[in-house]
């Protein structure tokens, strides 16, 4: 079954690496979904966006989140701890998507409540087939949450 998508997509991209930034909008370039990607490079302006405050108080509540664990100000982790602690966002699929494949990192994630972990990968194409999978399960099979 398909779910059903009658407005756009709302994807927050919390990222700091340009190039990984550059090749999640690549890999999301031919989707069939209609999405709106707004992307932040640390951890302290994700909290701020999610929240609304400062200059994100016209920020859309997204309905999915890509989180990097190892970010600037703020890392991946504490974000999810503070995202998961609170009534009002907690209920936001959290995909992590980062370079480490420690098992505790992993573990960590998980104990915080991610709601799935990915590995980028360093290949383009490969990088582009985990993108395209998050896109075939998340965007298309999965009934998410309304805002």
């Amino acid at each position: 079954m398909m779910a059903q998508h009658n407005k756009p997509i709302q994807i927050l991209l919390v990222e700091d690496n340009p190039a990984d930034i550059l090749l999640t909008k690549e890999a999301l370039s031919d989707t069939k979904i209609p999405y709106h990607m707004q992307t932040v490079g640390d951890g302290l302006h994700a909290m701020r966006l999610l929240r609304r405050e400062d200059k994100y108080a016209d920020a859309k509540k997204p309905d999915i989140i890509l989180l990097d664990l190892n970010l600037p100000v703020k890392d991946g982790r504490e974000v999810l701890a503070e995202l998961k602690a609170d009534k009002n966002l907690r209920h936001i699929p959290v995909i992590v998507l980062t370079t480490s494949s420690r098992d505790t990192d992993i573990n960590t994630a998980y104990g915080l409540n991610a709601n799935c972990y990915l590995v980028k990968p360093i290949d383009f194409n490969d990088f582009c087939t985990v993108i395209k999978g998050i896109e075939n399960f998340w965007f298309n099979m999965v009934a998410l949450p309304s805002n």
